[in-house]
């Protein structure tokens, strides 16, 4: 908030941005690697796993068992794994005869090898689990480890990440109390190599990085190996290519040193994916050729699956699709036979690229619903975080798809899977909050199935419902640029559909092509000229118009083309449901060609999915059960430190005087000073119909601990520091009919496939239907103006939509700049 040069943001000068030891006998952690960041993520080839010869039984004389088992370690070596598996099953009966708990332990773990050699990590599992009870049984710590990092593996394996990090997590506590160094390393390693996958780079980097310095220390040469390996894939995923080689070549030589043939199978296979990034395809393609001679030979059927995928993408970077075709049916067909659920999935999507640029849509299409049924079974038992970052890896099939959906005038279906490639953790995350506030239904949060996507005549059934016309955008990258599944190319196709509260559905498409400059250059510099707030003030000589010219140019491409679809009555309600870079505009702002703003027009809101609006109407209605009738008023509180050195935030004397304005409209009384802190805030929170917050909004420089962006400044204590933050947000039940952030980027966060992170997502999941925030740094006296004709409008009309469009037009005609009045987006219901 601006008033004598102070706003309600953080002020930006205060901003503050080999030789294998003990437990080496597990299997190694099915290293994920770099494969292709193209097309579809010609995914990840896996680093060969280290598949040592089953642990032998320390009888020291040739008992029957003892010979038993060597032959099936003999038919093990020879790759005859059903025939090692049913000579393994006579040694198990055998030590159980003899109650040979150490024997059984020894043979377990053998047999869960055979079968996850063979692609069948589901009885693989059954072994383990049985070893790891056994293992406990005898308190035999280090086999319990083994136990814990062979079912992590398998449940990577299967994509079942969620189990997979759990038994890592207790894996690496054993490790960690019997000082299993090198042990503790392999589980770092494997742990970092899970959040690669789920698209979580920071800490993958973390734990790889603690894995690769232990590796060094305990001389873990084939640690080494695999760790650069995975830390040049997460390098390729974020671009830095330079150093992505660096780590490729590194592990290629010292793979070389110790005659670890996968792993140089592997940096030869991901050097292939570099040279295909930078678009030299034959050179990519012999390196992947040189990575399937290795797999090949030393029969690693995942990197032979990876290198196939390789060449069939390399053949489709050339348009020689009846090439590529062969070898990504092939990749496709191990994939399949070894059980890799992700990286079958990778492999339907690379084949059914092919199909496309074939125009073999149907083909296509088959592909593409195939690979989703599985990536979408990928994000199941995990933690909402690592949804948002899985999902982010997964945007790209569900774009192409809509596309194929289109190309065959199936715009409708192209539009379930719009909704259906958005906000997913959060529907799931608000509907399990739904359910678990609801006395009627019983089952716990974890319980709960997965909530499924809204069909079409679910979609008109919400529009209707709202009583309001819905737009939702999709944004179509180049399909030929990709990373580690997500889509970072210039937008080329802008997708619109319009659903009206009758039930007819519109479509329209726009080219992005023919911008002068791409779409997120025209809104970050809109944004930056807003943001400013350097320029000459809005007048006769210098109006709207000539100072945002970018919004004439958005209202173009976002507007004009749906604009006989609209409503013409200004009241009529329209949500908009953006996508990426598109929840940063300020739609009220938008100017038509006779100069009108869109909120002269339209009465305005946004969602981050349609599905969202339906559970916001849910929790409505739990509100209105509620029935709660305190009003909540914060202004200016005695502000927070922050920073290093920690720096005191400056107040906001205009703050409070809005605070005062809007406590008198509703004969109350308002929080300021040492009173509004953090605890009485959220206490009073608790109780409140309305809570209007007015003072300093923090960006992503603050998160807490589910590492969400966001949070309000509060008054602190002696027991807090006094910030409210999005992860505190989030824990609370909440029963509040309306929040009004009256600060600065409350509406801003990290914007992901899944919609913004940050305090509007956790107010809405905590129980709130409806969030006014804002998209900047909001001026001190209009922003005053603007909230007190809010709640003069509500109290005679509760509609909170119309409210809001009243005090903006109000606020304009007083303060014209954009940036006084259009900040604010209402989220969520307007009744």
């Amino acid at each position: 908030m601006l008033r004598n040069s102070v706003d309600r943001a953080m002020p930006i000068a205060n901003q503050k941005q080999g030789k294998m030891g003990k437990g080496a006998e597990i299997a190694l952690s099915s290293l994920v690697v770099y494969l292709s960041p193209f097309a579809f993520s010609l995914f990840p080839a896996i680093s060969a796993t280290v598949s040592p010869t089953p642990i032998q039984p320390a009888s020291p004389a040739k008992s029957p068992a003892q010979t038993l088992f060597d032959r099936g370690a003999e038919q093990y070596k020879a790759n005859q794994f059903e025939a090692a598996i049913q000579t393994w099953q006579k040694v198990l009966q055998l030590y159980q005869q003899q109650n040979d708990a150490k024997g059984e332990l020894s043979v377990l773990e053998a047999i869960g090898l055979a079968y996850r050699s063979l692609g069948n990590s589901k009885q693989a599992i059954v072994y383990y689990q049985k070893q790891l009870v056994i293992a406990r049984k005898l308190g035999d710590r280090s086999a319990e480890a083994n136990s814990l990092g062979n079912l992590g593996n398998s449940y990577r394996s299967l994509g079942d990440y969620g189990k997979a990090i759990e038994s890592h997590q207790q894996g690496l506590r054993v490790r960690q109390e019997i000082k299993d160094r090198a042990g503790e390393g392999i589980v770092l390693s494997s742990l970092g190599t899970i959040y690669f996958n789920l698209g979580n780079y920071n800490k993958a980097t973390e734990y790889l990085e603690q894995s690769l310095q232990i590796a060094k220390d305990v001389g873990n040469k084939i640690g080494v190996v695999l760790t650069l390996t995975t830390l040049g894939a997460i390098s390729s995923a974020q671009e830095d290519y330079k150093q992505a080689i660096e780590y490729y070549e590194q592990s290629q030589i010292e793979a070389q040193k110790i005659g670890f043939f996968e792993a140089e199978g592997n940096a030869l296979n991901n050097l292939g994916g570099i040279y295909h990034i930078k678009g030299d395809f034959q050179k990519a393609i012999d390196y992947y050729q040189k990575a399937l001679a290795i797999a090949q030979k030393k029969q690693n059927l995942r990197l032979e699956a990876a290198a196939n995928g390789g060449i069939g993408l390399g053949h489709v970077s050339l348009k020689e699709y009846a090439k590529a075709l062969k070898f990504q049916e092939k990749s496709w067909q191990i994939a399949h036979q070894i059980g890799d659920r992700q990286l079958e999935a990778s492999t339907l999507n690379n084949w059914g690229y092919s199909l496309w640029n074939l125009k073999k849509y149907k083909e296509a299409e088959q592909k593409f619903r195939a690979s989703l049924e599985i990536l979408e079974s990928l994000r199941d038992n995990l933690g909402d975080s690592d949804k948002v970052s899985i999902f982010d890896t997964q945007i790209h099939a569900y774009n192409l798809l809509q596309q194929i959906l289109v190309a065959q005038n199936q715009n409708e279906e192209a539009l379930e899977i719009a909704e259906r490639g958005r906000s997913r953790a959060f529907a799931e995350l608000l509907s399990r909050r739904i359910a678990s506030k609801d006395p009627t239904k019983a089952q716990a949060q974890n319980q709960l199935p997965a909530i499924k996507s809204p069909t079409i005549a679910q979609i008109k059934a919400i529009a209707k419902a709202q009583n309001a016309t819905l737009v939702e955008y999709a944004l179509m990258p180049d399909d030929s640029y990709l990373v580690q599944g997500k889509l970072k190319g210039t937008y080329h196709k802008l997708f619109i559909w319009v659903v009206k509260p009758s039930g007819e559905v519109a479509f329209k498409q726009v080219d992005l092509t023919t911008l002068e400059d791409s779409l997120v250059d025209t809104i970050s510099d809109l944004r930056g000229a807003i943001t400013s707030r350097n320029g000459e003030p809005i007048s006769s000589k210098n109006p709207v118009r000539k100072a945002y010219p970018w919004l004439r140019t958005l209202d173009t491409l976002l507007i004009q083309p749906i604009a006989e679809l609209l409503p013409t009555d200004p009241s009529a309600r329209i949500i908009f449901i953006p996508q990426g870079e598109l929840f940063l505009i300020p739609f009220p702002a938008l100017l038509d060609a006779s100069g009108k703003h869109l909120i002269e027009k339209h009465t305005i809101l946004t969602a981050p999915a349609i599905q969202v609006l339906d559970l916001t109407r849910q929790v409505r209605q739990q509100v209105r059960l509620a029935n709660l009738q305190d009003i909540l008023i914060v202004g200016n509180p005695t502000m927070p430190s922050i920073g290093i050195p920690p720096i005191q935030l400056p107040n906001l004397p205009g703050a409070g005087t809005e605070a005062k304005a809007i406590a008198t409209l509703f004969d109350t009384s308002f929080l300021t000073g040492d009173r509004a802190t953090k605890a009485e805030v959220v206490k009073r929170m608790l109780s409140a119909r309305i809570v209007h917050l007015a003072t300093h909004g923090l960006l992503d420089e603050f998160k807490g601990s589910a590492d969400i962006p966001g949070a309000i400044a509060l008054a602190p204590d002696q027991s807090d520091r006094g910030l409210l933050t999005s992860s505190d947000i989030l824990q609370l039940r909440l029963n509040v009919e309306l929040v009004v952030l009256s600060a600065c980027n409350t509406g801003r966060g990290l914007v992901t496939g899944d919609g913004v992170i940050g305090l509007s997502r956790s107010l809405i999941t905590a129980g709130v239907p409806s969030v006014v925030v804002s998209l900047w740094s909001i001026p001190d006296a209009p922003t005053a103006t603007l909230m007190t004709e809010f709640y003069q409008t509500l109290k005679s009309k509760p509609d909170k939509a119309q409210a809001l469009r009243q005090a903006m037009l109000a606020t304009k005609a007083k303060f014209p700049d954009p940036v006084n009045w259009a900040a604010f987006t209402l989220i969520g219901e307007a009744e």
